[in-house]
C-alpha cells in the first residue's frame, strides 16, 4: 500500500511544509519537520508516532518541543545538528523550544516510525548535517530541493558545492522519487534534474 502523506503549514511566516506521513489512510503517523505551533496537528486529530527532523532550522523544529510534549512522541534529529535543539537557539539567532531528542541518526541509517521504515541520507549543502528521510519512492528532502528551485547555501554552514553533491548522490540511488520538500508542493527528482536552472551544472554533457 503507498505512503498516505498530507501536508500542514504549521509556520506562516516562512511557509514551510510538515509532513503527516503514514502507511494507510489512517492510524499513527510520522511527523516530519513541525516547525511551528502543531495545534493544527493536534486539532486534527493526528496520532503521532514519532518526530523526523530533516534539520535544524527554526521553521523545521520550531514546534518540535510542543509536538512532543503533547503526545509523548520521540524526536530523530541529525546527530550534527541536535545541539541546536537542545540549546533552543537556531541557525540566525531564533529561539525555539529547548528539547533533548532521542535520537540522533546519521547517513546510512534506518528509522521505522508509524510501521514505515525510513531510510537515513546525508544530503549536506543547505546545512551542515542536513538528511532526508527515504521510504516507499517517496523522498522528504528538508530544504534541498523544491520544485523550480533549490535551499540557500549562503548560511553558517552552507555549502553550494556539497548541495550539488547531495542532489547527484540522491540521483544515482534513486533514479526517480516522489519528492517532499520543506517548502512548496511536491515534485519528482527526474522533473527536477530535467528542469530546475540550479542544477543546470549536474545535466551539463561530460567534456
Amino acid at each position: 500500500m503507498p505512503l498516505t502523506v498530507d501536508r500542514f503549514v504549521l509556520d506562516e511566516q516562512f511557509a514551510s511544509n510538515c509532513w503527516v506521513v503514514r502507511a494507510g489512510e489512517q492510524g499513527p503517523a510520522a511527523v516530519v519537520d513541525p516547525g511551528g505551533d502543531p495545534a493544527p496537528l493536534l486539532e486534527a486529530g493526528v496520532e503521532v508516532a514519532g518526530i523526523l527532523v530533516t534539520h535544524s532550522d527554526v521553521d523545521h523544529i520550531g514546534g518540535v518541543a510542543a509536538l512532543a510534549a503533547a503526545t509523548g512522541a520521540e524526536v530523530w534529529i541529525p546527530a550534527g545538528e541536535a545541539d541546536v535543539l537542545r540549546r533552543g537557539t537556531t541557525r540566525g539567532g531564533f529561539p525555539v523550544g529547548a528539547y533533548d531528542p532521542e535520537h540522533e541518526v546519521r547517513d546510512g541509517d534506518a528509522v521505522t516510525v508509524a510501521g514505515i521504515t525510513f531510510d537515513v541520507v546525508g544530503i549536506p549543502g543547505h546545512s551542515i548535517d542536513h538528511v532526508a528521510f527515504a521510504a516507499d519512492g517517496s523522498l522528504f528532502s528538508g530544504d534541498l530541493l523544491f520544485r523550480g528551485s533549490v535551499g540557500r547555501a549562503d548560511f553558517e554552514g552552507g555549502d553550494w558545492g556539497a548541495l550539488l553533491e547531495s542532489v547527484r548522490r540522491l540521483v544515482e540511488r534513486f533514479g526517480d522519487v516522489t519528492v517532499y520538500p520543506g517548502h512548496g508542493g511536491p515534485t519528482t527528482l527526474r522533473h527536477e534534474l530535467e528542469t530546475n536552472p540550479f542544477l543546470h551544472e549536474l545535466r551539463a554533457p561530460a567534456r
